[in-house]
């Protein structure tokens, strides 16, 4: 007989199997038939799940392994660099939603404590639903991807002292209050020791984990310490997901983070699932038949002064029009929190049970409607160009200080890529404008003295201004693959032979940047693996020109040409590498009219003048090791050789022929 959670547990996947199906091919997110499936099948649905409770508990897990995933992607480095928007944008979505509300409340006749908790109740939103469809969209590294980031990791820090104010606010005075130091103390504490296992103890228990080689052993450790951390930070009175953030953040900068994620991502979409399962629960049918007006008002509401509130703490963070629209309306649910936040003010009163039905009730409506805010956000984003207010006063920086630029390098975006490209155009003496969004990043650049200026490149004004006419090339590097597509057709509807080379993080991007008008795209994903490719044949000692053969018909997608003509070398030349560290050991392949054609090891002296010894030759197939003085090199010949790496050079161009001579390939 199966145990009763167990039943729950396979009707709930089965139903959801089913929902989830449909709305697939009626292109409705997953997300929502999950939601549906725990309306179903809730107690104010058909009733058929017995253990609520259970499920609950399971699908917090669900959140405790997003929030670890989303931690690993990213480093206590990248934490601090959206301290800004996380202090000045959280605080002021946070606040105005609390005074939009406790201003409507008080109007209504409520007294100052309940109007006050209930803008509390709604200013937060829901960091799982948000971060969950911002990595299914590949749009975690964008403005509004980084900017709702910030802004959802301040809520789930200061709805610690929400709880803390909850007793005051309901006239509470007593024992409850009395600890809200003790609890700061506690949550002081376990950040202080988080730094320190993240700095130390992490890396050194994952090492020893890993050389066990047990993977089992490994996806426990990994389990162990999410959960631990989250029990930690939930002990000193933070959030569980907070603290299984704060987990993923510690592992993300040792070397084993990615074993880490492929391990956990299955564990996350299982459990994950279960925790849209159990918000959908909440939704009382009842409730909404009998009070449908009220309810449609309320979620009006709701979604309009949280879409409002965030937009405008993105703008005030200078982002352009079109970040504050898709962050707003990414940021207009009310959240998961949000319900452990509305259970702690019924027992002092602050909630009535008919304020708090209403409160759940939209709550859940607005998270089920968030897959088609955020869509609709993406849309409206590109429709807003055309506003005059969107431009910022970017479009008048650029054509002030860059207005006599002709001939000149684009470099849209200012990362690691178009820091990249902007030093390789300074060092070759090219004109270039680089074109970023984050205001402080050109403000610190320009006081460098690097030709930087703050502008918005969807924005066709902009490149317009930033000389996008009379430009040669442009390089577009940003990770908002909306963006890009944007950027690339705005670029050649004002310049059709504009040179554009777009950067995108995946394959499948191809296509359509190709049919925008992009001369080349670069593929993160593709290219990535190209490297590989040529790493894993150049430590086999195959030839450079063979490597190069081969890559190239990677590249060019002529699979038939991956094929070795000819055998590898011995796996012992390899096991040099390791013997040898500081020397480089590689295969020249000579080339007919090569200066080393012909000639003997003694008269290239080799050794003595570039300081390359001749390990091996290999030719018609047969491997001669520690060749003579006499041997003489014939084109065709495998010539395995070991140098340092500064003095290889000269020694490749005696093996290869001279520009303009025909050479046979190897």
């Amino acid at each position: 007989m199966l145990p009763p959670l167990m039943t729950d547990i396979v009707i709930l996947f089965a139903l959801g199997m089913a929902v989830v199906y449909l709305c697939q091919r009626l292109k409705v997110p997953s997300i929502v038939g999950f939601l549906v499936t725990g309306v179903l099948a809730g107690p104010h649905g058909l009733a058929i799940i017995a253990h609520v409770h259970e499920v609950e508990v399971l699908a917090e897990i669900g959140v405790v392994l997003l929030l670890f995933t989303i931690g690993l992607e990213f480093s206590f480095g990248e934490l601090l660099r959206i301290k800004r928007p996380m202090l000045l944008g959280g605080s002021l979505q946070v606040f105005l939603v609390m005074g939009g509300v406790a201003a409507l409340s008080l109007a209504l006749g409520q007294d100052w404590g309940p109007s006050i908790f209930l803008g509390c109740v709604l200013s937060l939103s829901s960091t799982a639903i948000v971060l969950k469809l911002f990595q299914e969209g590949a749009s975690m590294d964008s403005p509004q991807g980084r900017t709702s980031l910030a802004i959802l990791i301040y809520q789930d820090i200061i709805v610690v002292a929400m709880l803390l104010v909850t007793p005051l606010l309901g006239g509470a005075v007593g024992p409850e209050t009395g600890d809200g130091w003790q609890t700061m103390a506690k949550g002081g504490a376990v950040i202080l020791v988080l730094g320190l296992a993240a700095r130390w103890g992490a890396p050194w228990l994952l090492r020893q984990v890993a050389d066990t080689r047990s993977r089992e052993l490994f996806i426990v450790t990994i389990v162990v310490m999410c959960l631990a951390v989250a029990w930690l930070t939930s002990w000193a009175g933070l959030s569980l997901a907070l603290g299984a953030f704060l987990a993923g953040l510690i592992i993300s900068d040792s070397p084993y983070s990615h074993q880490a994620i492929g391990n956990i991502l299955p564990l996350r979409d299982l459990f994950t699932s279960l925790f849209f399962v159990s918000i959908g629960m909440l939704l009382d049918l009842n409730f909404l038949v009998a009070n449908p007006m009220v309810v449609v008002l309320g979620l009006i509401g709701v979604l309009a002064l949280k879409s409002l509130t965030a937009g405008m703490a993105t703008r005030a963070l200078h982002l352009p029009l079109r970040v504050a629209i898709a962050t707003g309306l990414s940021l207009a649910q009310v959240g998961e929190f949000s319900f452990i936040l509305a259970q702690s003010g019924v027992p002092f009163d602050l909630l009535d049970p008919w304020t708090y039905q209403l409160v759940l009730v939209v709550s859940v409506l607005t998270m089920g409607l968030t897959p088609p805010m955020m869509a609709l956000g993406q849309r409206m984003a590109v429709r807003t160009l055309a506003v005059p207010g969107s431009r910022s006063g970017a479009a008048a920086s650029a054509n002030d200080q860059n207005h006599a630029l002709s001939g000149h390098v684009l470099v849209v975006g200012y990362g690691l890529g178009g820091r990249n490209v902007a030093r390789a155009a300074r060092l070759t003496g090219l004109d270039y404008l680089i074109l970023e969004m984050n205001p402080f990043t050109v403000r610190d650049e320009q006081a460098k003295g690097e030709p930087i200026v703050f502008g918005d490149a969807v924005n066709p004004a902009v490149l317009e201004h930033a000389g996008a006419a009379q430009a040669r090339a442009m390089v577009v590097t940003v990770p908002d693959p909306v963006a890009t597509r944007r950027i690339v057709a705005n670029a050649k509807g004002i310049n059709p032979g504009l040179a554009v080379i777009a950067r995108t993080r995946y394959q499948a991007e191809l296509p359509a940047l190709k049919s925008l008008g992009a001369d080349e795209v670069v593929s993160e994903e593709f290219e990535s693996a190209v490297e590989i490719f040529a790493r894993l044949l150049k430590h086999l000692l195959l030839p450079d020109t063979e490597v190069e053969r081969l890559t190239a018909a990677l590249r060019a997608g002529d699979y038939e040409q991956l094929r070795l003509d000819q055998p590898s070398q011995p796996a012992a030349i390899c096991d040099l590498r390791q013997m040898l560290p500081e020397l480089e050991i590689v295969t020249l392949s000579l080339e007919p009219g090569a200066p080393a054609a012909g000639r003997s090891l003694a008269e290239l002296e080799l050794r003595k003048r570039h300081g390359v010894s001749v390990v091996a030759i290999r030719r018609d197939e047969v491997i001669e090791g520690n060749p003579p003085a006499q041997a003489r090199l014939q084109p065709g010949d495998w010539v395995v050789v070991m140098a340092r790496p500064e003095s290889l050079a000269a020694a490749r161009d005696l093996f290869r022929a001279p520009e303009g001579a025909s050479a046979d390939p190897a």
